[in-house]
C-alpha cells in the first residue's frame, strides 16, 4: 500500500508556502503538471481535498491546514533527528564529510579529490540525479557540500548558510549516429538536428528543459522528444540508432555513435558547487574550490574536441583556472 513519503511532505509545505502550484513547482525544480499530478496521488492517500483554486493562488482547505501542520513538525523533527545522529558521540574533528552530487563525469575524481586532500574520519556520498533533492540535503544539514547543474527556478530557492559557486559554464555537446552525414562534422549547427528524435531525461530530472526548448526556437524548430531516459548507456545506444541527445563534453564517441560539439556553444549549462558555510567546510571553502577545479580539470582531455575547445575558450573557465594555482586543503599528518 502507498504510504506518505517525507518528498510529499516538502511539495505540500512548498505549495501551502508559496501560494500556487506554480510557483511551488519552481521552488522544487519540477514541473507544474508533475507537481499537481503529486498533490493529487497525496490528496488521494490522505482522503481529502487540501488546497482550492481561488483568485489568489491556491489556498489550503481546512484539512490542508492541518496537513500542513503536521507535515512542518515532521520535517523539523527529521532534521533535528538526523543532525543529532551524525554528531553524536563524535568529536568535531572527527565528523564524517557528507559530499552530494549528480553523476557527471568528473564526480569519480572529485571523491578521490577529497579523500586524498581533505581530514575527516570518513567521507560518505550521496549520489542523486536531481539537482533540487541534493540542495534539500544542503539545507536540511546532512550533506556539507554539493555539486550538481544549475537547474531552473533555483534562483527562486531561499538559501541561508551556504555559498553557490559556479565552476564552469559547461557546453552541451550532442550524440549522434555514426552512420549520419552530420557525424563528419567537426561542429554541428543546432538547427541540421530539427528533423530528428530527440532524447531527454524526464520532466522533473531535465535540468535545463525550458532553456533547451527555447533555444531549438529561436533557430527555428521545436524539438520532436522522443525518448524519456535517465541512464547514459540508453541514450547513447537510442543515439546510435538514429535519435539525437544532449552529451556531456568530456564524454567520448563510442560503438555507433560520436560526441561533437555544437557550432557557437549554442547551449551551456553551469555547473555549481554549494558549501555549508556554517560546516566543516566553511572556512575553508576556497581550499575547497580547488579541490573541485583540480577534479573536473581532470577530465577535459578525456575528449579531444573538448580538450580543444577548452583551449580555444579560456573566459568560460577563468575561476577554474585561478583555483588549480591555489593549494589544496592540506591533510595533517
Amino acid at each position: 500500500m502507498a504510504e506518505l513519503e517525507l518528498r510529499h511532505l516538502r511539495a505540500i509545505c512548498a505549495i501551502a508556502e508559496e501560494g500556487s502550484v506554480s510557483k511551488a513547482a519552481i521552488r522544487l525544480g519540477v514541473t507544474q503538471p508533475a507537481l499537481t499530478a503529486q498533490l493529487r496521488s497525496i490528496e488521494r492517500l490522505i482522503g481529502g481535498e487540501l488546497f482550492q483554486r481561488s483568485p489568489h493562488g491556491s489556498v489550503p482547505t481546512e484539512l490542508g491546514r492541518t496537513v500542513v501542520r503536521s507535515a512542518r513538525v515532521v520535517l523539523e523533527d527529521m532534521a533535528a533527528l538526523l543532525a543529532t545522529a551524525r554528531t553524536q558521540g563524535r568529536e568535531p574533528g572527527d565528523a564524517p564529510l557528507v559530499l552530494a552530487a549528480t553523476y557527471m563525469l568528473f564526480t569519480t575524481a572529485l571523491i578521490a579529490e577529497f579523500k586524498a586532500w581533505v581530514r575527516c574520519s570518513e567521507l560518505r556520498t550521496e549520489i542523486d540525479s536531481s539537482g533540487p533533492a541534493l540542495l534539500d540535503l544542503i539545507v536540511a544539514k546532512r550533506a556539507d557540500l554539493a555539486v550538481f547543474e544549475r537547474f531552473e527556478g533555483m534562483e527562486h530557492r531561499t538559501l541561508h548558510d551556504v555559498e553557490v559557486r559556479t565552476i564552469v559554464e559547461e557546453p552541451q555537446f550532442v550524440a549522434i549516429s555514426s552512420a549520419n552525414p552530420l557525424a563528419e562534422q567537426e561542429e554541428i549547427d543546432l538547427a541540421d538536428l530539427a528533423d530528428l528524435d530527440w532524447v531527454v531525461p524526464p520532466p522533473d530530472q531535465d535540468t535545463m528543459r525550458l532553456r533547451f526548448r527555447k533555444t531549438c526556437e529561436a533557430v527555428g524548430f521545436t524539438p520532436r522528444i522522443t525518448h524519456h531516459v535517465t541512464e547514459g548507456r540508453t541514450a547513447m545506444a537510442l543515439a546510435a540508432a538514429g535519435a539525437v541527445c544532449l552529451a556531456q563534453p568530456a564524454s567520448v564517441s563510442g560503438d555507433g555513435f560520436v560526441i561533437r560539439p555544437l557550432r557557437g556553444s549554442a547551449l551551456t549549462l553551469p555547473v555549481v558547487l554549494v558549501v555549508r558555510l556554517d560546516g566543516p567546510l566553511g572556512a575553508r571553502k576556497h581550499e575547497v574550490f580547488a579541490c573541485v577545479a583540480h577534479a573536473y580539470r581532470s577530465i577535459v582531455d578525456r575528449n579531444p574536441t573538448y580538450a580543444k575547445w577548452w583551449a580555444q575558450h579560456p573566459e568560460a573557465h577563468v575561476d577554474v583556472d585561478a583555483a588549480l594555482a591555489l593549494p589544496r586543503p592540506s591533510r595533517p599528518t
